[in-house]
């Protein structure tokens, strides 16, 4: 190869990768308000980005591609885990991460912060990034193998707890349900041995309630969801 081709080659690959990424610079740009969902960017959601920034999440959590990689992905958090989930993990760390490896200091949110907390990850997960992270994608993965996914960060029973719809009933710390009673310092009402024949079968410790049997339950999954509850002194 002559100088005189090389250089010509060169030339012709500089001009062309130049003139292609400017092409794409540009077409993210006329793009970026659709994608980034700049039409819901509220005031409540700009909230909940400085309380996201003042309790320092991200020195920890990754959102979008940027922060701490101790922690779950937060990209997707409301996909993966619920707004009861986020409201249920950020109230009561100690609790949910019981067992766990991974620790999670309870910084003592006010129930507002939290909610603008969701409001901003609510908008960050319908940003169009290309089904970006894969843990939480909704085409790579099988509902079972998001449901793994999701529960890994949680002790096993706070985990179990998520996973079967818990909450829908049961409310903790003023969040969930009404159709059963709150689960808020049950340990300090009912013995280990009590809070498992709840769990299993509810009429062995009231016959007058309204819960089914959870027979669906495995051995391992009983006992994990027991410890959890048991915890909630």
């Amino acid at each position: 190869m002559t100088k005189k081709l090389a250089f010509w080659i060169f030339l012709a690959g500089t001009i062309s990768s130049s003139a292609l990424f400017l092409w794409l610079t540009l077409d993210t740009h006329r793009q970026v308000e659709v994608l980034a969902n700049v039409d819901k960017l509220s005031e409540r959601v700009v909230a909940g980005k400085r309380v996201f920034e003042k309790y320092n999440c991200n020195d920890c959590h990754t959102i979008l591609g940027f922060g701490g990689y101790y922690a779950p992905d937060l990209t997707k958090v409301i996909r993966r885990i619920g707004e009861g989930g986020v409201q249920l993990i950020v109230k009561m760390p100690d609790k949910t991460f019981a067992g766990s490896r991974r620790k999670m200091p309870n910084q003592g949110l006010s129930d507002e912060e939290i909610g603008r907390l969701i409001a901003f990850f609510t908008w960050i997960g319908n940003i169009d990034n290309g089904d970006w992270p894969p843990q939480d994608s909704a085409t790579r993965l099988s509902r079972k193998e998001r449901r793994i996914v999701a529960s890994t960060a949680l002790s096993p029973g706070a985990a179990v707890f998520k996973a079967q719809g818990c909450m829908h009933c049961h409310a903790l710390q003023k969040r969930g349900g009404t159709a059963g009673p709150p689960l808020d310092g049950i340990a300090r009402r009912r013995s280990p041995k009590e809070i498992m024949h709840s769990v299993v079968n509810h009429a062995d410790v009231d016959q007058d309630a309204a819960m089914k049997p959870r027979k669906d339950l495995s051995g391992t999954e009983v006992e994990a969801v027991t410890l959890f509850l048991a915890n909630l002194k």
